[in-house]
Formats: structure tokens, sequence, C-alpha cells
């Protein structure tokens, strides 16, 4: 089967069913939450306005129109129930080398491991990826919970892609500890990575739900997998995954089963060498 820059509109079950074994060099997926709510976001403009209904910068005042939203429902009667055949389709089309980063939530990490565990093999866990990041509403009941959950598996423990020497480096917290020469080169990340969200206004935006920033899924596949590699997102919603792809010379393949992540992905790669197809 050939791949190059491929998204797929159908039921990702039925697509895994249909890769050949051990295709696919990485795959990453950001499955919903089963939060229980219904997805959404408003796409906004703002404009300068004395009498506008949005308060800024420095007190500015700021007028708002809504240009549109787009939504999908996050609840599932038994969520591993619904994730189960596709890990098992994932570990399947996983080639020798591959590693799985798999997306969640506090809610659901904790279930969704011990299926990892059974499908994978507990000694092919490699790590927990917090990605912490500071924005939304701020609750004064509990902690606000401002960070999501990468379990990240492989196939072989013994053998596995990590490029070290293409991650990202980040800034020491304490430069003056370390010297001049390790401050100006940067520290490895750690198992914890902040980052910020997609800035609402940014021009990373697509306005779909859920979207993951670039900078994340830069820094996986550059991590995890090499430049010609076949990349698998079987949950790709805005497609950031593939847009990074893009970026770093990877194949991929991205399915997704609704119609509005589709025209995001049709809008968001635009221009670009890239095959939209139904799947059966």
């Amino acid at each position: 089967m050939d791949f190059g820059a491929r998204v797929v509109h159908g039921d990702n079950l039925a697509v895994l069913q249909a890769l050949p074994d051990g295709c696919a060099n990485l795959i990453y997926i950001d499955p919903p939450f089963n939060t229980g709510k219904r997805q959404a976001r408003r796409q906004l403009r703002t404009a300068r306005d004395a009498n506008g209904d949005r308060r800024g910068f420095q007190g500015r005042r700021y007028a708002t129109t809504v240009l549109g939203s787009r939504a999908f429902a996050d609840q599932f009667d038994d969520y591993l129930a619904f994730l189960e055949p596709r890990l098992r389709e994932a570990h399947r089309v996983l080639a020798p080398d591959g590693s799985l980063y798999f997306h969640v939530d506090y809610r659901e990490v904790h279930y969704c491991k011990i299926l990892l565990d059974e499908i994978f093999g507990r000694e092919n866990f490699l790590n927990e990826i917090i990605w912490a990041y500071d924005y939304g509403a701020r609750p004064k009941d509990r902690w606000p919970a401002k960070h999501d959950n990468i379990l990240l598996y492989v196939r072989d423990n013994k053998s596995y892609t990590f490029n070290v020497d293409d991650i990202d480096r980040i800034p020491y917290m304490a430069p003056g500890l370390v010297g001049a020469e390790k401050a100006a080169k940067g520290k490895l990340p750690t198992d914890t990575w902040w980052h910020t969200i997609v800035s609402p206004t940014g021009k990373e935006k697509t306005g779909y739900p859920t979207q993951k920033p670039l900078g994340v899924l830069r820094r996986i596949l550059a991590a995890s997998s090499h430049p010609g590699d076949l990349v698998l997102d079987f949950f790709a919603g805005s497609g950031t995954t593939g847009a990074a792809a893009l970026e770093l010379g990877r194949r991929f393949l991205l399915v997704d089963s609704n119609p509005e992540a589709i025209e995001v992905m049709r809008q968001r790669f635009a221009g670009q060498d890239v095959d939209f197809e139904t799947g059966d």
C-alpha cells in the first residue's frame, strides 16, 4: 500500500483493519477524553470598539463577532470497549521499532494505562509525559487542572527510535548554576513539558475544539521518527499531526469520522500535496 500524505474520512477501526502489519513507524492519537460533554469552540473576530462587549489589555474595549462554531460529542457508554479494538489494531500496524503516543486527560488515564499495559506489555511502557499549560478557568474549590497526560509505549523496549539529538532544547530554570556554555546550549526536556495551548487569537488556530499545539507534535515526531517514516493519527481532529509531518519530511495517514474535522483539514492543507479520500 502506497502512503504519502493522506487524509481519510471514515471509521478509523475499518481503516486500521485494512492496513498491513507493521506499516506505521509512529502513532500519535488524541482520542475524545470521555468528558460526557459536547466539545464546542466558537470562532470569534474582535475589533476595537469603545462600547464593545469585551475588556482587554489596559482596559481597552473590543466588540466580538461570532464567525462560526465547531463541535463533537465526547461521551461513550463504555470508553474502554470503544478504544480496545482500535488499540489492538494500532499494536498490529506499529513497526517493530515504532512508538505509540496516547494523549488523554486525568479522568481516564489510569484506566487507559491498564488497557495499554495489557496490549503492549508493561515492559514496553516508556514514559508518562505531562503536558502542562496555564490557561482557562480556575475553580476555587480544588487545584485547577492544567495538564494532559501522554502515555508513551514502544513495540519493543530493546529496539525503538529515539532521536535525542533532534529534540528541541529548553532553557535552564537557573542558568547561573550550570555555567555559560550549558546555559547557551539549553537542556533536554524532561517528562514534564511546559507548552502553551494554541492561542485563541493566533495564526495557528483552526477553530476546531481540542486542537493541540504544533510545538508538541513537532517534538514527538522529531524524537520518535525519521524523515520519510509513516506517521499515523486515527483521531486526527484538526490535523496537527499532519502539519508537523509536512514540516519535518514525514509521510502521514490521518483518519477522522467527523465531517467538520475533514473540512478543517482541507482548509489547513490547502495548496499542499495532500490526498483526501473516503474510507469504506
